[in-house]
């Protein structure tokens, strides 16, 4: 495993994506693709409780009608009246009405157990074309201007908010955050669906000044185009970790807890 602190990043595109899949096809009794895809009988949830866990559908204009709102608050922490939130992006493959049965309150809870400043979840489903805008779906609007209102009519600390994303919704919270720098004071990356030569990447500099923290699976896809975009960055991430493993829940559950608690500091403001 690598670990690199105040130094790495993201990538990737389409074309990896289906390569990833043409390589799941190919050669399944190959260990190393093996890990790739996850192909193991187990992925790591913390045994620890929930605490407050919520789906319910919210009205939203910039979407176009009404849109999952999830949220976790960890156990101990009641309603989690006055907590920053730690907001979820879903990759293409999942929506909020999963992020229970992935274990998200558990993983919460268990990283809050560990020392992280405790947060709130909170996550919406996307639109058709992801986290980008599309034709009667804007997800930056979405997240822009309505969900903090959503957050706030709930009681947790709505200015306070940091990004979270996987795949298609790392690439989205990369995106998001070169047009709004400022909404969010943090943002952790996990194995961002991005591409090295997307032009809506071509220039990073409106992320200088937000801390950012990436994880990537040296098996993964989108690994090399990682590595490509990370380094472009105006400012070196405030940590970096390649490790073994594919594009796979398995690997993302495994760093998990080390990414809520790497968010739960900067949103405390250490």
């Amino acid at each position: 495993m690598t670990g690199l602190t105040r130094r790495g990043f993201l990538v990737g595109g389409g074309a990896a994506v289906a390569g990833a899949a043409a390589l799941g096809g190919a050669a399944a009794g190959s260990g190393r693709v093996r890990r790739a895809l996850g192909l193991r009988p187990d992925f790591y949830v913390p045994d620890a409780p929930e605490g407050r866990v919520g789906l319910e559908p919210v009205a939203s204009a910039a979407m176009g009608g009404d849109v999952d709102l999830f949220t976790a608050v960890p156990a101990g922490y009641g309603d989690g009246a006055g907590l920053p939130v730690v907001v979820v992006l879903h990759g293409s493959s999942a929506s909020a009405a999963d992020f229970r049965g992935f274990g998200f309150g558990s993983f919460l809870t268990a990283a809050v157990q560990q020392g992280a400043p405790p947060f709130v979840l909170a996550g919406t489903d996307d639109g058709p074309s992801g986290w980008v805008p599309a034709p009667g779906a804007d997800p930056v609007a979405m997240l822009r201007d309505e969900l903090p209102g959503w957050l706030a009519d709930r009681g947790f600390d709505a200015d306070r908010r940091a990004l979270w994303g996987w795949s298609r919704g790392g690439y989205g919270a990369l995106r998001f955050a070169l047009e709004e720098p400022d909404w969010a004071r943090a943002a952790a990356l996990f194995s961002p669906a991005v591409s090295a030569a997307d032009p809506a990447l071509a220039e990073l500099s409106p992320l200088a000044g937000l801390p950012l923290a990436v994880w990537c699976g040296t098996d993964d896809a989108f690994y090399d185009d990682v590595r490509d975009v990370v380094g472009r960055l105006p400012e070196e991430p405030e940590a970096v970790t390649y490790a073994d493993g594919g594009h796979t829940r398995v690997f993302w559950n495994d760093h998990t807890v080390d990414a809520f608690g790497w968010l739960g500091g900067e949103l405390a403001g250490r």
